[in-house]
């Protein structure tokens, strides 16, 4: 275990140690929805806090020739910037007497309030992704500049749904990007995706799975009736990870023992046009999605 995550003095057993650091991981894995649709540069190194963001415009075809003379544009990056990587975190208590009952009675270690920090990690990761953080200056797929969008239309109408991500595929596909597709949506509109499609006896989010080869997935974390279908792939976008989400020990404090659960990364968009968006009225100025946790 690296020195910065726990020192000489970590109250917690070998097993004990290993049963936190697998509850959160755990609960990360089942929690995160932005990273089932993004490739993952790293881990990059604790200790490494920049990373070159890229961006590319503009997308040309590769050549065919027989001798390989015909000239063609090098795929190269238009911009590049350095970006500080952020920490995400949230800290948690571990009671000195829940420790020494667990130890007395032979039960396994209460790691509880640790799933409760790494689910909120992982909701504020998925903020990140979605939204970005206006006062870091980071972008989100929701916000990113030379996005794309389509109208929301009707998705209490049957065929609504299918038919705007229909559009968004499309005008992907116009701008040169094509698939495979993921598609992300606000749980109201995920769940009027659960109806028969007209007279198919198929769901229609069966049929846009068709569509959206990557998968079709919904986050609590989009704000009012919206949605995102990108074109995946690291040709596009990509996570920075610096580092994985991970429990930290910080040092006794009046006999409890408190922790933290952190992690470090950034969204890295390389071709705004390969995200379109799908937003209804409001859905922009719409307040951030209440965690329900403290």
């Amino acid at each position: 275990m690296p020195d910065f995550l726990g020192h000489a003095e970590n109250p917690l057993r070998e097993e004990e140690w290993a049963r936190l650091n697998e509850t959160v991981i755990q609960v990360a894995r089942r929690s995160l929805v932005g990273r089932r649709i993004l490739d993952i540069y790293g881990p990059l190194g604790a200790g490494v806090q920049t990373v070159p963001y890229d961006e590319f415009q503009g997308v040309s075809p590769g050549a065919v020739d027989i001798v390989g003379e015909q000239e063609t544009a090098m795929v190269f990056t238009d911009a590049r910037k350095f970006k500080t990587i952020p920490i995400i975190y949230k800290d948690f208590l571990l009671h000195w007497r829940d420790i020494e009952a667990a130890r007395t009675h032979n039960m396994p270690l209460d790691v509880s309030a640790a799933a409760g920090a790494a689910a909120l990690c992982a909701q504020q990761e998925d903020e990140l992704i979605f939204y970005g953080d206006a006062r870091l200056g980071y972008e989100g797929l929701m916000t990113a500049n030379g996005r794309l969008s389509v109208p929301l239309g009707d998705w209490t109408v049957a065929g609504g749904g299918f038919q705007a991500i229909v559009d968004s595929t499309r005008k992907l596909n116009e701008h040169g990007h094509f698939g495979p597709y993921a598609v992300v949506l606000s749980p109201k509109l995920y769940s009027q995706l659960h109806r028969i499609y007209e007279k198919t006896g198929v769901l229609e989010i069966e049929t846009i799975r068709q569509l959206a080869s990557d998968g079709v997935y919904q986050s609590n974390r989009l704000r009012g009736d919206s949605g995102v279908v990108v074109s995946t792939g690291r040709e596009n976008m990509d996570l920075a990870v610096s580092m994985d989400m991970v429990a930290a020990y910080l040092g006794a404090s009046r006999m409890n023992h408190p922790f933290r659960v952190l992690e470090a990364l950034l969204l890295r968009i390389k071709h705004p046009d390969a995200i379109c968006t799908l937003e209804g009225p409001g859905a922009a100025n719409a307040p951030p999605a209440p965690t329900h946790r403290r």
